[in-house]
Protein backbone atom coordinates (compact mmCIF):
# COMPACT_ATOMS: atom_id res chain seq x y z
CA UNK A 1 0.00 0.00 0.00
CA UNK A 2 1.51 3.33 -1.10
CA UNK A 3 0.18 6.51 0.50
CA UNK A 4 0.72 10.00 -0.89
CA UNK A 5 1.05 12.93 1.48
CA UNK A 6 0.54 16.52 0.37
CA UNK A 7 3.23 18.40 2.26
CA UNK A 8 6.69 17.31 3.31
CA UNK A 9 7.07 18.74 6.81
CA UNK A 10 7.57 17.08 10.16
CA UNK A 11 3.98 15.83 10.37
CA UNK A 12 4.41 13.93 7.13
CA UNK A 13 7.72 12.64 8.38
CA UNK A 14 6.12 11.29 11.55
CA UNK A 15 3.25 9.74 9.58
CA UNK A 16 5.76 7.79 7.52
CA UNK A 17 7.70 6.67 10.59
CA UNK A 18 4.44 5.38 12.09
CA UNK A 19 3.42 3.66 8.86
CA UNK A 20 6.52 1.68 8.02
CA UNK A 21 5.92 -0.92 10.76
CA UNK A 22 2.48 -1.46 9.19
CA UNK A 23 4.08 -2.31 5.85
CA UNK A 24 3.13 0.99 4.19
CA UNK A 25 5.24 3.13 1.86
CA UNK A 26 5.03 6.88 1.28
CA UNK A 27 5.50 9.59 -1.31
CA UNK A 28 5.43 13.32 -0.53
CA UNK A 29 4.68 16.36 -2.66
CA UNK A 30 6.25 19.60 -1.53
CA UNK A 31 7.56 22.74 -3.28
CA UNK A 32 10.82 22.61 -1.32
CA UNK A 33 13.65 20.18 -2.17
CA UNK A 34 14.70 20.54 1.48
CA UNK A 35 11.39 19.23 2.88
CA UNK A 36 12.35 17.14 5.90
CA UNK A 37 9.93 14.30 5.10
CA UNK A 38 12.11 13.60 2.06
CA UNK A 39 14.65 12.10 4.47
CA UNK A 40 12.29 9.20 5.19
CA UNK A 41 10.39 8.73 1.93
CA UNK A 42 10.16 9.54 -1.76
CA UNK A 43 9.86 13.29 -2.38
CA UNK A 44 8.32 14.82 -5.49
CA UNK A 45 9.38 18.46 -5.68
CA UNK A 46 6.80 20.73 -7.24
CA UNK A 47 3.96 23.11 -6.63
CA UNK A 48 0.66 21.75 -5.38
CA UNK A 49 -1.11 23.04 -8.49
CA UNK A 50 1.55 22.09 -11.04
CA UNK A 51 -0.11 19.59 -13.36
CA UNK A 52 3.08 17.67 -14.15
CA UNK A 53 4.09 17.44 -10.47
CA UNK A 54 0.62 16.26 -9.46
CA UNK A 55 0.70 13.58 -12.14
CA UNK A 56 4.10 12.28 -11.00
CA UNK A 57 2.97 12.37 -7.41
CA UNK A 58 -0.30 10.50 -8.01
CA UNK A 59 1.09 7.71 -10.20
CA UNK A 60 0.83 4.36 -8.42
CA UNK A 61 -0.66 5.72 -5.19
CA UNK A 62 -3.52 4.01 -3.39
CA UNK A 63 -4.76 7.09 -1.56
CA UNK A 64 -3.75 10.63 -0.61
CA UNK A 65 -3.79 12.52 2.68
CA UNK A 66 -2.24 15.81 3.82
CA UNK A 67 -0.12 17.04 6.64
CA UNK A 68 -1.13 20.70 6.74
CA UNK A 69 -4.39 22.46 6.03
CA UNK A 70 -3.15 25.18 3.69
CA UNK A 71 -2.80 22.81 0.76
CA UNK A 72 -4.79 24.37 -2.12
CA UNK A 73 -8.26 22.82 -2.14
CA UNK A 74 -8.02 22.71 -5.94
CA UNK A 75 -5.14 20.22 -5.65
CA UNK A 76 -7.21 17.96 -3.40
CA UNK A 77 -10.15 18.09 -5.82
CA UNK A 78 -7.92 17.33 -8.82
CA UNK A 79 -6.41 14.32 -7.07
CA UNK A 80 -9.84 13.14 -5.88
CA UNK A 81 -10.78 12.56 -9.51
CA UNK A 82 -8.08 9.88 -9.67
CA UNK A 83 -7.97 8.25 -6.23
CA UNK A 84 -9.31 8.60 -2.67
CA UNK A 85 -8.30 11.81 -0.88
CA UNK A 86 -8.80 11.63 2.89
CA UNK A 87 -9.84 13.56 4.91
CA UNK A 88 -12.30 14.75 2.23
CA UNK A 89 -11.53 18.05 0.48
CA UNK A 90 -14.63 19.57 2.10
CA UNK A 91 -12.79 19.47 5.44
CA UNK A 92 -9.97 21.53 3.90
CA UNK A 93 -12.46 24.08 2.59
CA UNK A 94 -13.97 24.57 6.02
CA UNK A 95 -10.72 24.65 7.98
CA UNK A 96 -8.93 27.06 5.62
CA UNK A 97 -11.39 29.90 6.23
CA UNK A 98 -11.82 31.11 9.81
CA UNK A 99 -15.19 32.69 9.06
CA UNK A 100 -16.53 29.59 7.32
CA UNK A 101 -15.06 27.38 10.05
CA UNK A 102 -16.78 29.19 12.93
CA UNK A 103 -20.04 29.48 10.99
CA UNK A 104 -19.92 25.73 10.33
CA UNK A 105 -19.32 24.90 13.99
CA UNK A 106 -22.09 27.22 15.13
CA UNK A 107 -24.47 25.49 12.71
CA UNK A 108 -23.74 22.26 14.61
CA UNK A 109 -24.58 23.86 17.94
CA UNK A 110 -20.94 24.22 19.01
CA UNK A 111 -20.38 27.45 20.98
CA UNK A 112 -17.77 29.92 19.71
CA UNK A 113 -16.60 33.39 20.68
CA UNK A 114 -18.68 36.12 18.98
CA UNK A 115 -17.37 37.01 15.51
CA UNK A 116 -18.02 39.11 12.43
CA UNK A 117 -16.74 39.01 8.86
CA UNK A 118 -14.81 42.13 7.81
CA UNK A 119 -14.50 43.29 4.20
CA UNK A 120 -14.15 47.02 4.81
CA UNK A 121 -13.76 49.70 7.45
CA UNK A 122 -17.50 49.98 7.91
CA UNK A 123 -17.69 46.26 8.72
CA UNK A 124 -14.86 46.74 11.18
CA UNK A 125 -16.54 49.69 12.88
CA UNK A 126 -19.88 47.91 13.13
CA UNK A 127 -18.18 44.78 14.42
CA UNK A 128 -16.32 46.65 17.13
CA UNK A 129 -19.50 48.42 18.18
CA UNK A 130 -21.13 45.00 18.58
CA UNK A 131 -18.23 43.09 20.13
CA UNK A 132 -16.39 45.84 22.00
CA UNK A 133 -12.72 46.17 22.91
CA UNK A 134 -10.40 44.37 23.15
CA UNK A 135 -10.95 42.22 20.08
CA UNK A 136 -8.91 40.05 17.74
CA UNK A 137 -8.65 40.89 14.05
CA UNK A 138 -7.49 37.95 11.94
CA UNK A 139 -7.00 37.03 8.32
CA UNK A 140 -9.59 34.50 7.23
CA UNK A 141 -7.02 32.42 5.35
CA UNK A 142 -3.41 31.42 5.77
CA UNK A 143 -2.65 32.50 9.33
CA UNK A 144 -0.90 30.06 11.67
CA UNK A 145 1.29 30.08 14.80
CA UNK A 146 0.05 33.56 15.72
CA UNK A 147 0.73 35.03 12.28
CA UNK A 148 -1.94 37.04 10.49
CA UNK A 149 -3.72 38.41 13.54
CA UNK A 150 -3.66 41.35 15.92
CA UNK A 151 -5.14 42.17 19.32
CA UNK A 152 -6.74 45.61 19.12
CA UNK A 153 -7.71 47.76 22.10
CA UNK A 154 -8.59 51.06 20.39
CA UNK A 155 -10.04 52.20 17.09
CA UNK A 156 -6.61 53.51 16.04
CA UNK A 157 -5.06 50.08 16.64
CA UNK A 158 -7.93 48.41 14.80
CA UNK A 159 -7.60 50.66 11.75
CA UNK A 160 -3.84 50.15 11.64
CA UNK A 161 -4.23 46.36 11.93
CA UNK A 162 -6.96 46.38 9.27
CA UNK A 163 -4.56 47.86 6.70
CA UNK A 164 -1.59 45.75 7.86
CA UNK A 165 -3.64 42.55 7.39
CA UNK A 166 -4.71 43.43 3.86
CA UNK A 167 -7.92 45.43 4.31
CA UNK A 168 -10.31 42.60 3.35
CA UNK A 169 -10.90 38.92 3.88
CA UNK A 170 -10.75 39.35 7.66
CA UNK A 171 -12.68 38.14 10.66
CA UNK A 172 -13.18 40.03 13.92
CA UNK A 173 -13.51 37.98 17.10
CA UNK A 174 -14.54 39.04 20.56
CA UNK A 175 -11.76 38.64 23.09
CA UNK A 176 -12.49 35.89 25.61
CA UNK A 177 -10.77 35.96 29.03
CA UNK A 178 -10.38 32.18 29.15
CA UNK A 179 -8.99 29.94 31.87
CA UNK A 180 -6.75 27.97 29.53
CA UNK A 181 -6.48 26.58 26.01
CA UNK A 182 -7.24 22.90 25.46
CA UNK A 183 -7.53 20.62 22.45
CA UNK A 184 -8.95 17.23 21.59
CA UNK A 185 -7.95 14.77 18.91
CA UNK A 186 -10.71 12.73 17.34
CA UNK A 187 -10.31 9.84 14.91
CA UNK A 188 -12.92 8.57 12.46
CA UNK A 189 -12.32 5.52 10.30
CA UNK A 190 -13.58 4.76 6.81
CA UNK A 191 -15.80 2.24 8.61
CA UNK A 192 -17.38 4.99 10.73
CA UNK A 193 -15.65 3.86 13.92
CA UNK A 194 -14.74 6.71 16.29
CA UNK A 195 -12.09 7.21 18.96
CA UNK A 196 -10.98 10.18 21.05
CA UNK A 197 -7.83 11.10 22.93
CA UNK A 198 -8.05 12.88 26.27
CA UNK A 199 -8.20 16.66 26.35
CA UNK A 200 -4.78 18.29 26.40
CA UNK A 201 -3.77 21.60 27.98
CA UNK A 202 -1.78 23.82 25.60
CA UNK A 203 0.42 26.75 26.51
CA UNK A 204 1.46 29.20 23.81
CA UNK A 205 4.09 31.89 23.60
CA UNK A 206 4.13 34.41 20.78
CA UNK A 207 1.29 32.50 19.14
CA UNK A 208 3.35 29.29 18.91
CA UNK A 209 2.57 26.16 20.91
CA UNK A 210 5.32 25.71 23.49
CA UNK A 211 4.00 23.07 25.88
CA UNK A 212 1.25 20.46 25.99
CA UNK A 213 0.21 18.57 29.13
CA UNK A 214 -1.62 15.30 28.56
CA UNK A 215 -4.14 14.48 29.79
CA UNK A 216 -4.97 18.05 30.80
CA UNK A 217 -4.80 18.28 34.60
CA UNK A 218 -8.00 18.81 36.59
CA UNK A 219 -10.37 18.41 33.67
CA UNK A 220 -13.96 17.70 34.77
CA UNK A 221 -15.43 14.62 33.03
CA UNK A 222 -18.18 16.87 31.65
CA UNK A 223 -15.63 18.79 29.57
CA UNK A 224 -14.21 15.62 28.04
CA UNK A 225 -17.75 14.57 27.15
CA UNK A 226 -18.51 17.97 25.59
CA UNK A 227 -15.31 17.99 23.55
CA UNK A 228 -15.97 14.49 22.24
CA UNK A 229 -19.52 15.46 21.35
CA UNK A 230 -18.39 18.53 19.44
CA UNK A 231 -15.70 16.58 17.58
CA UNK A 232 -18.18 13.83 16.74
CA UNK A 233 -20.64 16.33 15.27
CA UNK A 234 -17.95 17.92 13.10
CA UNK A 235 -16.54 14.63 11.81
CA UNK A 236 -19.94 13.15 10.99
CA UNK A 237 -21.12 16.33 9.25
CA UNK A 238 -18.01 16.36 7.07
CA UNK A 239 -17.93 12.63 6.35
CA UNK A 240 -14.49 12.87 7.91
CA UNK A 241 -11.83 10.16 7.78
CA UNK A 242 -8.60 10.45 9.76
CA UNK A 243 -7.41 12.43 12.78
CA UNK A 244 -8.85 15.89 13.44
CA UNK A 245 -7.80 18.39 16.11
CA UNK A 246 -10.26 20.82 17.68
CA UNK A 247 -8.88 23.66 19.81
CA UNK A 248 -11.00 25.28 22.51
CA UNK A 249 -10.94 28.02 25.11
CA UNK A 250 -11.95 26.67 28.50
CA UNK A 251 -14.11 29.14 30.38
CA UNK A 252 -15.16 27.56 33.66
CA UNK A 253 -17.32 24.56 32.81
CA UNK A 254 -17.69 25.56 29.16
CA UNK A 255 -15.67 25.07 25.98
CA UNK A 256 -15.64 27.68 23.20
CA UNK A 257 -14.43 26.47 19.82
CA UNK A 258 -11.37 28.27 18.44
CA UNK A 259 -9.90 26.37 15.48
CA UNK A 260 -9.97 23.05 13.68
CA UNK A 261 -7.04 21.29 12.01
CA UNK A 262 -8.03 18.52 9.55
CA UNK A 263 -4.86 16.52 10.12
CA UNK A 264 -2.55 15.17 12.78
CA UNK A 265 -1.61 17.99 15.15
CA UNK A 266 1.26 19.41 17.16
CA UNK A 267 -0.71 19.07 20.40
CA UNK A 268 -0.89 15.31 19.77
CA UNK A 269 2.83 14.62 19.49
CA UNK A 270 2.79 13.32 23.06
CA UNK A 271 0.81 10.30 21.84
CA UNK A 272 3.92 8.71 20.28
CA UNK A 273 5.23 7.69 23.70
CA UNK A 274 2.33 8.73 25.90
CA UNK A 275 -0.63 6.80 24.45
CA UNK A 276 -1.30 3.19 23.57
CA UNK A 277 -1.55 4.18 19.89
CA UNK A 278 -0.07 7.36 18.45
CA UNK A 279 -2.17 9.88 16.53
CA UNK A 280 -0.02 9.13 13.48
CA UNK A 281 -0.68 5.39 13.50
CA UNK A 282 -4.39 5.92 14.17
CA UNK A 283 -4.62 8.38 11.27
CA UNK A 284 -3.25 5.71 8.96
CA UNK A 285 -5.47 3.00 10.44
CA UNK A 286 -8.48 5.26 9.84
CA UNK A 287 -7.53 5.92 6.20
CA UNK A 288 -7.19 2.21 5.52
CA UNK A 289 -10.30 1.12 7.41
CA UNK A 290 -8.23 -0.90 9.88
CA UNK A 291 -9.34 -1.30 13.51
CA UNK A 292 -8.52 1.86 15.45
CA UNK A 293 -5.96 1.51 18.22
CA UNK A 294 -6.55 2.33 21.87
CA UNK A 295 -6.23 6.04 22.68
CA UNK A 296 -5.67 5.41 26.40
CA UNK A 297 -2.82 7.45 27.91
CA UNK A 298 0.23 5.77 29.35
CA UNK A 299 0.50 7.77 32.55
CA UNK A 300 1.09 11.51 32.20
CA UNK A 301 3.06 13.33 29.51
CA UNK A 302 4.50 16.74 28.77
CA UNK A 303 5.52 17.70 25.24
CA UNK A 304 7.66 20.77 24.64
CA UNK A 305 8.42 22.17 21.20
CA UNK A 306 11.95 23.05 20.18
CA UNK A 307 11.63 26.49 18.59
CA UNK A 308 14.71 27.72 16.76
CA UNK A 309 17.13 25.83 19.01
CA UNK A 310 18.96 22.51 18.96
CA UNK A 311 19.23 21.08 22.47
CA UNK A 312 22.14 19.19 23.95
CA UNK A 313 21.17 15.65 22.98
CA UNK A 314 23.11 13.99 25.79
CA UNK A 315 21.48 16.20 28.41
CA UNK A 316 18.01 15.46 27.06
CA UNK A 317 18.57 11.73 27.01
CA UNK A 318 20.05 11.83 30.52
CA UNK A 319 16.60 12.79 31.81
CA UNK A 320 14.80 9.55 32.57
CA UNK A 321 11.61 9.19 30.57
CA UNK A 322 12.54 11.90 28.04
CA UNK A 323 12.27 11.26 24.30
CA UNK A 324 13.84 13.54 21.69
CA UNK A 325 12.38 13.96 18.21
CA UNK A 326 14.62 15.93 15.83
CA UNK A 327 13.04 16.79 12.48
CA UNK A 328 16.19 17.19 10.41
CA UNK A 329 15.42 20.82 9.59
CA UNK A 330 17.75 23.79 9.44
CA UNK A 331 17.61 25.74 12.68
CA UNK A 332 16.13 29.21 12.21
CA UNK A 333 14.57 31.64 14.70
CA UNK A 334 10.89 30.88 15.31
CA UNK A 335 11.01 27.55 13.45
CA UNK A 336 9.78 24.27 14.93
CA UNK A 337 12.72 21.94 14.58
CA UNK A 338 11.86 19.19 17.04
CA UNK A 339 10.15 18.28 20.27
CA UNK A 340 10.82 16.51 23.55
CA UNK A 341 8.26 14.35 25.33
CA UNK A 342 8.59 13.50 29.00
CA UNK A 343 6.47 10.69 30.42
CA UNK A 344 5.77 9.82 34.04
CA UNK A 345 3.31 7.56 35.81
CA UNK A 346 1.85 10.37 37.93
CA UNK A 347 1.33 14.13 37.79
CA UNK A 348 3.49 14.52 40.86
CA UNK A 349 6.38 12.78 39.14
CA UNK A 350 5.91 14.85 35.98
CA UNK A 351 5.67 18.15 37.85
CA UNK A 352 8.98 17.51 39.60
CA UNK A 353 10.88 17.53 36.29
CA UNK A 354 8.77 19.95 34.26
CA UNK A 355 11.03 22.95 34.88
CA UNK A 356 14.06 20.83 33.91
CA UNK A 357 12.31 19.83 30.67
CA UNK A 358 11.53 23.44 29.79
CA UNK A 359 15.12 24.47 30.51
CA UNK A 360 16.43 21.75 28.19
CA UNK A 361 14.18 23.02 25.41
CA UNK A 362 15.55 26.54 25.70
CA UNK A 363 19.24 25.74 26.02
CA UNK A 364 20.78 25.70 22.56
CA UNK A 365 24.08 24.16 21.59
CA UNK A 366 26.12 25.37 18.59
CA UNK A 367 24.79 24.22 15.22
Amino acid sequence: MRIGILGGGQLGRMLALAGYPLGLSFRFLDPSPEACAGQVGELVVGGFLEEEALARFAEGLDLVTYEFENVPVEAAHLLAKRLPVLPPPKALEVAQDRLLEKTFMQSLGVPTPPFRGVEGLQDLQEGLEALGFPALLKVRRGGYDGKGQALVRTWEEAEKAFHALGGKGLVLEGYIPFDREVSILGVRSRTGALAFYPLVENRHQGGILRLSLAPAPQIPPTLQEKAEGYARKAMEALGYVGVVALEFFQVGEELLFNEMAPRVHNSGHWTIEGAETSQFENHLRALLGLPLGSTAPRGRSAMVNLIGVKPNVAQVLALSGAHLHWYGKEVRPGRKVGHITLRRDTWEGLAQDLSHLLALAQAAEPV
